[in-house]
């Protein structure tokens, strides 16, 4: 009997000692050295100034990658090689999708963008062109992860019963409990090593050099500085499964001191109305162009003896051209454009307003012409869900949008129709709306990667040609010559008399090689002139009567669209949500008026110094750009505007995310009943 006894327990810590083996099979050892490779190729290849990875990036690499997996000890052998290769194969698979991201958007992909999954196949062209060979080496190895996972799959049962044989069963039985316990303690062991390692590496920063990164308004990339990668996404889903389950709306305390804000900003419109230019084109037509990728730095440019925008170089000289003026979109882009132009709020910092919150609330143009009297039609030659615009435009306040399907593609180029063909087509629609109208128009020729029928080749690059700027440039050119005919069209229809024809441009055009700025423009750019390149985009408006003609300094964004327009049409924008301020205004023209243009990513400018914000979210180690002298200053002018740029941020932010234009438009009416009920 003690024999028997003691050979069941020799019996038991042989097996208890197998299976310990087991435990610290290599599999897991393997795991943290092949992401660990592809986390370091990953920063590699993004290569985002200042941002390589230290010690620290390192550890906190490592505490995130050991959240991530902890829990596979649980599972038994074959599960935990699958649970392995499944968790390597989708963070490789995110780290492949963020550098194409990068490359495009300058950012990381977020839960917000994976809504707009479906617009990824429309990117067609333009997705080949941001691949690059090493890129694959992230997913090299599911050459191997694949049959190997197929194997464990198919064979993993039968291998283990061959290893332990008939007693496989009654000794897993035995060891059931220390085993378990052994399990437990080990995953345990490695999620709060884990913890350490980044959440509490990531809260010491927080404290410290990255204090308010958090809780501001900062771009992705700056997160990522702090987290990682993984660490990256991981914080991205608890934001967003934070944003999204908490119930709680925001206070009644809360509202009304946004909604004073707001009322604030109506306020200051509201003085402007006592200007002359408000009211001067009442019952005017109106036109709005957004152009794709059109920027300023090749405005005015010639190349081989030929200027790249003729027309538009025109049009300027008859109208009032804003040369301080900026995109402020984020990842939404012409997304984002549209909605600064047209709603005059800031755009999400991840996402994009049309496919998040599409079903909330807005004081948008189109909605306020068509309570004027105006019919209001939007046009884009391209797929009515892209971009969730089906469903945003009836938001806005449209009557009508006419898509790709409503236009005949006799001038296939790029993405879909040709510009000529586009605009041509669109005022063939306009000279049957009912008068006055308000019609926006969204090109597309002139999308990345700039693809042209050789006919369309007519610039003479010289260095640039075969170059990606050089494609740029050569449809741009096309594009103005498209603009040239829409103007000539509106004349002989005779509707540029009386109508309002304003253009801008939606965002910059994606070309990350400064070298090739530098060869076009023939000279080296600091970070300042590269700031200007990337954030200025034309925007002209031309009256009626030609008045304003000519160009203009005072400083001004996409958020000031709606309001400009508004004001020289008399319509009153003291009661609207809008962030904006109308740009042609005695006091406006004159630079006089304290203007404040907030990039999303924390960055703005007052025309006279330009705030490029830390990547470390220090507002202190920001860059104060004097924009004269084209060259750094003190930090103190900048820092003195720091809090009203983010508060700009958070207030809108606070405004679309919990639709609070209808809460606002109740509060008013409750005021006013009860004044009415008082007298």
């Amino acid at each position: 009997m003690l024999y028997t006894k003691q050979n069941a327990i020799r019996r038991g810590m042989r097996l208890t000692l197998e299976s310990f083996k087991r435990l610290k099979a290599l599999d897991l050892l393997l795991f943290f050295i092949g992401m660990m490779a592809k986390v370091y190729l990953f920063d590699a290849i993004i290569a985002v100034p200042n941002m390589a990875m230290n010690g620290f990036d390192t550890v906190v690499a490592i505490g995130t990658l050991a959240l991530a997996c902890f829990w596979t000890v649980w599972l038994p052998t074959r599960g935990r090689i699958i649970a392995l290769i499944a968790i390597s194969m989708l963070l490789s698979f995110i780290m492949y999708a963020d550098i194409i991201y990068y490359r495009y958007f300058q950012d990381l992909i977020s839960v917000p963008v994976l809504m707009q999954a479906s617009q990824v196949d429309s990117l067609g062209e333009s997705i080949w062109t941001l691949l690059e060979a090493r890129d694959f080496w992230l997913l090299a190895d599911w050459l191997l992860l694949i049959p190997f996972a197929w194997y464990t799959l198919r064979h993993g049962r039968a291998d283990l019963q061959d290893r332990f044989g008939d007693s496989y069963e009654k000794d897993t039985r035995r060891r059931r409990w220390p085993f378990a316990a052994m399990q437990i303690v080990l995953g345990l062991a490695i999620f709060f090593l884990g913890a350490s390692m980044s959440i509490g590496n990531i809260n010491i920063a927080k404290k410290t050099w990255a204090q308010g990164l958090f809780v501001n308004n900062w771009w992705s990339l700056s997160l990522y500085n702090v987290t990682g990668v993984v660490g990256f996404h991981g914080y991205d889903v608890y934001r967003y499964a934070k944003e999204r389950l908490n119930s709680e709306q925001v206070s009644a305390e809360a509202a009304a001191g946004i909604q004073q804000w707001a009322s604030d900003r109506g306020n200051s419109r509201k003085l402007l109305e006592a200007d002359p230019a408000f009211g001067a084109y009442k019952g005017s037509n109106v036109l709005l162009v957004q152009v794709e990728a059109l920027q300023n730095f090749m405005i005015g440019k010639s190349i081989g003896g030929e200027e790249i925008t003729p027309n538009l170089n025109k049009l300027m000289k008859e109208s009032a051209y804003f040369s301080q003026f900026y995109h402020q979109t984020s990842q939404g882009r012409t997304s984002d454009a549209d909605f600064l132009a047209n709603c005059s709020l800031q755009p999400l910092v991840s996402g994009s307003v049309f496919i998040q919150y599409a079903g909330h609330t807005f004081n948008c143009m189109p909605q306020t012409l068509s309570d004027n009297g105006y019919s209001a039609a939007v046009f884009h030659a391209y797929d009515g869900g892209f971009w969730n615009r089906n469903t945003m435009y009836p938001r806005m306040g449209y009557d009508t949008f006419y898509s790709k399907k409503h236009f005949t593609l006799n001038e296939p180029i790029g993405w879909s129709l040709g510009d000529a063909s586009f605009f041509s087509q669109s005022v063939d629609v306009i000279t049957e709306q009912k008068l006055p109208f308000y019609s926006f128009l969204i090109t597309l020729s002139s999308h990345h990667p700039f693809t042209m029928p050789q006919e369309h080749q007519v610039l003479k690059l010289g260095e640039l040609e075969g170059t990606i700027m050089g494609d740029y440039l050569q449809s741009v050119h096309y594009v103005d010559a498209a603009l040239g005919e829409l103007v000539e069209k509106l004349k002989a229809e005779g509707l540029w008399k009386n109508t309002i024809f304003a253009l801008y441009g939606d965002h910059d055009n994606s070309i990350k090689d400064w070298e090739l700025f530098e060869t076009f423009l023939g000279k080296p750019l600091n970070d300042l002139e590269r700031q200007m390149i990337l954030k200025q985009v034309p925007f002209l408006v031309h009256l009626p009567d030609g008045a304003y003609a000519g160009t203009h300094t005072n400083v001004g964004g996409q958020l000031d669209v709606t309001p400009t327009l508004l004001h020289l049409l008399g319509i009153s924008t003291a009661n609207d949500t809008l962030l904006g301020t109308p740009l042609l205004t005695e006091q406006a023209l004159s630079g006089k008026g304290g203007k404040l243009v907030v990039q999303r990513n924390g960055a703005f400018t007052d025309g006279t110094v330009y705030y490029m914000p830390s990547s470390d979210g220090i507002e202190a180690n920001g860059k104060c750009w004097n924009i004269a002298d084209n060259k750094l200053g003190a930090i103190a002018p900048c820092l003195a505007h720091t809090e009203e740029a983010a508060s700009e941020l958070t207030m809108s932010d606070q405004i679309i995310t919990h639709d609070l234009i209808p809460v606002f438009k109740e509060a008013v009416e409750a005021k006013v009943a009860s004044a009415a009920e008082g007298n």
